[in-house]
């Protein structure tokens, strides 16, 4: 685990290292984009909604636990797991942006800043004046990033996306879970099933990133922002990569065919005499040592078999012999026998499994970061390695508002400014 410790050496400028993002996103979309944004050295400023009556203000998903955050004395924080694991390296002000005076503090922050990210209904930044045209002409160069579920056109763009239903929507949920054999087979039932987490969400966030950074590098060489329209629904039907172009190919739309892969046999999960293990024999050689391994080189030099292509159409044949096979031995016995023959294959690990992995640990994809409350908080790292500029881990999540008065005195306003704005409620 790489820890963050305040004696480090300053390691080199980051990428982002000057770049000023506001960010008006919430939950995870925008937040898991914005968080690849300020790993990168973005200054990224959090604008949630202050605490009122009867609400805790703030990301909802501060709130989507639990669990949540155990402070120094082991009780439960106000800072869900959830919440943490998308907003570090940023800093957090609270402003009312239904209130005019929070608009108007809004503009001011957006004439100083790069890029500008939001996530709400399509025509609600219109009626704050913080729309992509009014901001646009108090700043040309800025980046104006929208997410939402269906985009900024369509018949479907005034309602509420939600990665769930666009998962569903999108034809994943239509490729995902136990084939229609399987079920016939399975007195428990089953049927189409979601992925085990928010992959529209998570998939737009990233897209939205390399939108943003395309967008920068535009506007560093021609002065001119402009706007990025991102859909969920658009990201969930461009993520089916294979399985969309075998539609567009076939006119036959892929089935539900559990944990077995569409275009390439044997590629899914086998029982073995004490578990499961994943098989992935990407090519025809691959096979050919895997039955080598299996003391069945028969099966390899079988015409049904030998080829990938007649292993796909012969399915029903091969698959039930290989799951026979591999039901022979314990799972620790193939694995280091497939390993040693360079067959790709692996175990499916729980997450505790997984954050044992001596492999995770070498690549140190668990940091410590100090928090206020807890001391420490443990954070899964960012997945991107850079021999020059690597990602600094330079803050926690913050707490919510607990940055307010500092960055707004980096934009210019006096402590007596803060206090009416925080007196008028629009902070």
């Amino acid at each position: 685990m790489k820890a963050m410790t305040p004696d480090e050496p300053p390691s080199p400028a980051q990428p982002l290292s000057g770049v000023r993002v506001l960010d008006l996103s919430r939950v995870l979309a925008g937040p898991w984009c914005t968080q690849t944004l300020a790993d990168l050295g973005a200054d990224v400023v959090k604008v949630e909604r202050p605490p009122g009556p009867g609400t805790p203000g703030g990301d909802d998903t501060r709130g989507w636990g639990p669990p949540f955050l155990k402070d120094s004395a082991g009780s439960d924080t106000a800072e869900a797991a959830y919440y943490l694991g998308a907003n570090r390296n940023k800093r957090s002000i609270t402003v009312d942006i239904a209130h005019p005076e929070g608009q108007a503090l809004v503009r001011r922050m957006a004439l100083q800043s790069d890029v500008f990210v939001e996530n709400y209904k399509v025509g609600d930044m219109a009626r704050y004046g913080l729309d992509w045209a009014s901001l646009h002409a108090l700043n040309p160069r800025l980046v104006y990033c929208s997410i939402t579920g269906f985009g900024q056109t369509g018949p479907y763009r005034e309602r509420a996306g939600y990665d769930y239903a666009v998962q569903g929507m999108g034809g994943l949920m239509s490729v995902t879970g136990p084939s229609r054999a399987e079920i016939a087979d399975d007195a428990s039932g089953g049927g189409p099933q979601k992925v085990g987490v928010a992959v529209a969400d998570l998939f737009t966030g990233m897209y939205a990133c390399t939108a943003i950074l395309a967008a920068l590098r535009h506007a560093q060489a021609s002065g001119c922002g402009q706007s990025i329209d991102m859909a969920l629904l658009d990201t969930q039907v461009a993520m089916l990569a294979n399985l969309g172009a075998n539609y567009l190919v076939t006119g036959v739309a892929p089935q539900r065919i559990g944990n077995a892969h569409q275009n390439i046999v044997p590629y899914q999960v086998f029982e073995v005499s004490d578990g499961h293990m994943i098989l992935a024999v990407g090519n025809d050689t691959q096979f050919a040592k895997f039955c080598d391994v299996a003391e069945q080189p028969q099966i390899a030099a079988d015409a049904r078999f030998t080829r990938n292509a007649d292993r796909v159409r012969h399915r029903a044949i091969l698959v039930p012999m290989l799951a026979a096979l591999l039901k022979a031995q314990p799972r620790a016995v193939w694995l280091a026998a497939l390993e040693a023959a360079k067959v790709p294959c692996g175990p499916i690990n729980d997450l505790a499994e997984v954050f044992a992995d001596p492999q995770v640990q070498q690549r140190d994809m668990v940091v410590s970061v100090p928090h206020v409350l807890a001391g420490n908080v443990r954070l899964v790292a960012s997945p991107i390695k850079m021999s020059l500029t690597p990602v600094q881990y330079r803050s926690a999540p913050p707490l919510l508002g607990e940055h307010t008065d500092a960055v707004l005195r980096e934009f210019g306003l006096a402590d007596a400014d803060i206090a009416a704005l925080r007196t008028a409620r629009a902070i």
